[in-house]
């Protein structure tokens, strides 16, 4: 399971290290990506059309 840590430790340092680079463009692109997302996700559960009911 350690080993699993140390992945993803890794993992997030190199992409750290990578952001600096990009400067306020990395925001800019997960601005845009968190839109995107939540307009699929609107349009997704609006062709559902399933209520559900908490009890």
């Amino acid at each position: 399971m350690d080993g699993f840590w140390y992945f993803l430790q890794s993992f997030f340092e190199a992409i750290f290290k990578v952001v600096p680079f990009f400067g306020l463009w990395f925001n800019k692109f997960l601005i845009v990506i968190g839109f995107i997302a939540f307009f699929l996700w609107l349009n997704y559960m609006s062709k559902q059309k399933e209520v559900e009911k908490f009890d």
